[in-house]
């Protein structure tokens, strides 16, 4: 299942949208320029737990946010940068450039921190722009929740593309991550499988709970859903 696009059409170019998806794209060639430094590069600018708590400082604050722009592979960015150019312009187009980017950053802040305190002892980097991406999505289908994804669905080799409300496409990731998060707590596993999968949900969370905050008012967001939504 590989989500293409939405239905909902952006009223402005999401600038700080696609800034954050050039970055990150831009950050993960260089990373693949420095072959075998690329391991040390990532240890340098990754959020890793143990060295935030116990060597806390402005460097290691700095990882928090550093972090959000390294991915570790091929799969791990074209499934972030998909969701973000799916999700992210209209959000940005809800709060405004400057406050979407604020928003962004939160969010990651935010997954990253729960991420530190529930994996102390972790001494494995964290890296990826999806605890961010994650507050993103929350906020998209708190905003939109009547939104449609544009799903690609391959079987037999034959592609079928099905509309999948985006509250359960979202509804499903979320409770993936969040059992999935469970089962890493089980298993004593900083990263079950590789995945950060509480970045995930405290990143979700934050979302949902900074939106009304980072929202410029009530009033413009009726009118704006009720164009695309008339009930």
């Amino acid at each position: 299942m590989i989500p293409i696009s939405d239905n909902i059409p952006s009223r402005h170019f999401p600038i700080i949208n696609w800034t954050l998806i050039a970055l990150n794209i831009i950050i993960f060639f260089f990373t693949l320029s420095l072959g075998r430094d690329a391991e040390i590069f990532v240890k340098l600018f990754g959020v890793i737990p143990y060295r935030f708590i116990n060597d806390f400082d402005i460097y290691e604050i700095s990882t928090i946010y550093t972090s959000m722009f390294l991915h570790g592979g091929w799969a791990h960015i074209f499934s972030n940068m998909l969701a973000l150019y799916i999700f992210g312009d209209n959000v940005e187009d809800r709060l405004g450039s400057f406050r979407y980017l604020v928003f962004y950053l939160l969010t990651g802040t935010a997954a990253a921190l729960l991420h530190i305190y529930l994996n102390q002892d972790s001494v494995v980097p964290t890296v990826g722009a999806s605890g961010a991406i994650s507050g993103v999505m929350a906020a998209y289908i708190l905003l939109y929740p009547r939104a449609k994804v544009i799903t690609l669905f391959p079987i037999l080799f034959i592609p079928f593309f099905i509309d999948i409300p985006a509250l359960v496409y979202t509804g499903v990731w979320f409770i993936t991550q969040f059992f999935s998060g469970l089962l890493s707590i089980v298993s004593n596993t900083a990263a079950f499988g590789g995945v950060a999968y509480w970045a995930h949900v405290g990143g979700f969370v934050a979302g949902a709970v900074l939106l009304p905050f980072m929202l410029r008012n009530r009033r413009k967001r009726r009118t704006y859903i009720d164009e695309f939504y008339p009930w």
